[in-house]
């Protein structure tokens, strides 16, 4: 593959791991009104009204076989039950701290492709992750405003899980257009949590505050249009343990955004993990790219 591409791939890695930065911010101001689950339903619901409306205006058909069967399981963990997890635990973690426990996602991602047969082992992959995890572990070390259940610090790590086994999903079958990809998926999520809302007794309910709707205008035109079309450009040209590695470089963006709007306070632990994590990045990420490229050239 040439240069353009893997550029287009980086592009849409950066864009779209700064723009993901202000999800969980936002996710934060939904949850104080709107149930979790029904919020991350009525997220989806919309995105996936403004992706159908992409797919007619560039009369993209439904995919068909085993390229639907990858797109409804896509739909089925990364936003149902990813999403869902992610929502609740955010209820009582705070946006910057949640996010960078989903930053185990490259780590969850090598582990599950490598079990599952796509990728192999690579030394520099797992040396990058667990640099990117040190990272964590010194920023998850600073003072944290409020107590949290067990419940909630769980929910956040099975959610990684999730968003790790979804990308190697995306890999395994059929490629799908990405706006035909999100579109199906997100209504297939949308579906799963409106199902699941409905049989916790949430209230199902649209928004009165200010504040929720700016919140849930940014996930659903940026947080989720706009960013999971980029994510699927990057995962369509990287191996899916590289693509993992945006959700180590969106907690320094959360947390910037989270002690602006949230008040979370940075402290120097903060600091100094997100380098940490920054080191691990290239190290996983970026350097494997230029090591095979001096080598294709040699």
């Amino acid at each position: 593959m040439g240069d353009g591409p893997d550029r287009t791939a980086v592009a849409a890695f950066v864009i779209g791991s700064l723009l993901a930065g202000g999800n969980a911010v936002a996710v934060r101001f939904s949850n104080r009104e709107l149930d979790p689950l029904w919020g991350a339903g009525l997220r989806f619901a919309l995105a996936a009204v403004v992706l159908f409306g992409g797919m007619a205006i560039l009369r993209l058909a439904l995919p068909r076989g085993r390229a639907l069967i990858g797109t409804l399981l896509y739909g089925a963990f990364n936003f149902a039950a990813a999403f869902g997890l992610a929502y609740f635990g955010l209820l009582r973690i705070q946006a910057g701290l949640g996010q960078t426990l989903l930053a185990l996602v490259p780590l969850a991602t090598l582990m599950l492709a490598v079990l599952e047969r796509q990728e192999r082992l690579r030394l520099r992959a797992l040396a990058g992750a667990l640099i990117a995890l040190a990272g964590l572990a010194v920023m998850t070390r600073a003072p944290v405003r409020e107590a949290a259940p067990l419940t909630s610090w769980l929910a956040l790590v099975g959610s990684a899980f999730c968003f790790a086994q979804a990308a190697v999903f995306v890999r395994r079958f059929p490629p799908v257009h990405p706006v035909t990809m999100n579109a199906v998926a997100m209504a297939t999520g949308a579906a799963i949590l409106a199902a699941v809302s409905l049989l916790a007794g949430e209230s199902m309910e649209l928004p009165d505050l200010a504040a929720t709707w700016i919140a849930l205008s940014y996930v659903v035109a940026i947080g989720s249009v706009v960013v999971f079309l980029l994510y699927l450009v990057v995962l369509r040209r990287w191996a899916a343990t590289r693509a993992a590695y945006t959700f180590v470089v969106i907690p320094l963006v959360t947390v910037l955004l989270s002690a602006w709007l949230d008040r979370e306070r940075i402290s120097a632990g903060l600091v100094v993990g997100g380098l940490l994590v920054v080191v691990g990045v290239y190290v996983g990420a970026l350097r494997v790219r230029e090591s095979a490229g001096r080598l294709a050239r040699g």
